[in-house]
């Protein structure tokens, strides 16, 4: 697997769909600017992947108040993506989801973030955080059978928008509203609320 925290996000042009919309070109740097939340899994009708395109469905809201864009990509075809977008939730579908799908057939996407599971043509479940400036700030990969918390990926946010904000680092476990590490020339000295 390669690290890609700190280097620039690979780029692509890919359609994507969007609710019941099909975008023949889906660039992600037209999303430059803002705070991105890429992320893969492995395919369309299956049995965890709908958990988590829920999961992070259930709380976009949050994500928009921290001005994150999310992006979901997996190896299906856009017609996969729009009938799963068009299936029940009840009936193992994602039904309601708004963020855009990117459709990776021909796995170029997935094998720039060094996804890819050999012999099997599907990704990891991996997540990149991306800054405004087109950055990977952080980076998780899970293997297949398992799922991600959307809590950590929130957690992780707060902590970049918190430490490029106020120029401080944030310790372990730590949450929003919770004491930094205040980084001085002499190191670490000391934590304040």
């Amino acid at each position: 697997m390669g690290v890609l925290v700190g280097k620039t996000a690979p780029d692509f042009t890919a359609v994507a769909v969007q609710g019941d919309k099909m975008i023949e070109d889906f660039k992600l740097s037209d999303k430059k600017g803002k705070y991105i939340i890429l992320f893969f899994y492995p395919l369309d009708f299956t049995f965890v992947c709908p958990t988590e395109l829920h999961a992070f469905s259930d709380r976009i809201a949050e994500f928009e108040k921290r001005d994150v864009e999310v992006i979901a990509v997996s190896v299906d075809s856009k017609y996969s993506h729009l009938a799963w977008l068009n299936t029940p939730r009840a009936k193992g579908g994602i039904q309601g989801v708004s963020y855009p799908i990117v459709s990776d057939m021909n796995k170029t996407i997935t094998g720039d973030y060094d996804l890819l599971v050999e012999g099997a043509g599907i990704a990891y479940r991996g997540l990149f955080l991306i800054d405004p400036d087109f950055v990977v700030r952080h980076q998780v990969v899970n293997d297949l059978p398992l799922g991600r918390s959307v809590d950590e990926t929130l957690r992780m946010i707060d902590a970049l928008q918190f430490v490029e904000k106020h120029g401080e680092v944030c310790p372990a476990d730590w949450n929003l509203g919770d004491k930094t590490m205040k980084e001085t020339q002499g190191g670490l000295e000391e934590f304040f609320g």
